[in-house]
């Protein structure tokens, strides 16, 4: 690269002596010739200055992102990107990205695992009623754990939060008595009842597929569902975005 700068200011080197050669043309009695001569060459040196000026910028620019590393260039919700390891986690929150049907596992600020996950069958949208097949956005916590689920793990978390419960109970969904309950159990940190119009019984667990099949819960493989159970405790964060 310092080789291919050198040339470059060789020939702008040369290019400006032109231009001196020029101006020293100026005290000359000027003839239509030698006007014309000039005026072409003036302009034809301008533009090679200005080319392998641009260039040479160009050149450093590209030298200077090719030492940039290349943890900086990535970023943590690339696909594919899966940081390895020990799992020794002392902070853990989950990001679950709908869109891109990730599950990423954070210590504090610092991302430790990143999962692929199943969503629910219908996983556009928020979850608004039970049977929807929709997984619900919003913060949430663990609630509970399941070490014997039927899908292998289990790590459920309080939803019917408190947004959903206030808007079932704007909608006729659920009552005032079920409203309140579903707020008492949010402020004991137990789970909430999901046997109201809203639904319930949502968290993470395993035997993914590779398609939305759950009826709204975040499914992982069975090994990695293992590994997040055993760094997520009662009260941890969720985040779901869509």
């Amino acid at each position: 690269m310092v080789r291919g700068l050198g040339g470059i200011m060789k020939h702008d080197a040369e290019n400006r002596m032109v231009m001196g050669r020029l101006e020293s043309h100026a005290t000359e009695q000027p003839t239509p010739e030698t006007v014309g001569c000039v005026v072409f060459r003036a302009r034809r040196a301008i533009v090679s200055i200005r080319l392998w000026q641009t260039l040479a910028v160009v050149a450093l620019l590209i030298g200077c992102v090719a030492m940039i590393p290349a943890s900086v260039v990535g970023t943590p919700f690339q696909a594919g990107f899966t940081p390895s390891g020990p799992m020794n986690v002392r902070s853990p929150r989950v990001v679950i990205l709908k869109a891109a049907r990730t599950l990423h596992l954070f210590d504090g600020q610092k991302l430790v695992r990143t999962y692929a996950v199943d969503l629910g069958r219908h996983p556009i949208g928020q979850k608004q009623r039970k049977d929807d097949g929709r997984t619900p956005i919003g913060s949430f916590e663990v609630a509970s754990k399941n070490l014997d689920s039927p899908y292998h793990r289990f790590i459920g978390f309080n939803y019917p939060d408190a947004t959903a419960a206030e808007w079932g109970l704007s909608h006729g969904l659920i009552s005032e008595g079920q409203h309140k309950s579903i707020l008492r159990a949010l402020s004991q940190g137990l789970p909430p009842d999901g046997s109201t119009a809203l639904g319930g019984g949502i968290g993470i667990h395993g035997r993914r597929e590779g398609r939305d099949w759950t009826g709204g819960c975040a499914a992982l493989s069975n090994e990695h569902v293992e590994e997040l159970y055993s760094v997520l405790r009662i009260g941890d964060p969720i985040e779901i975005l869509p």
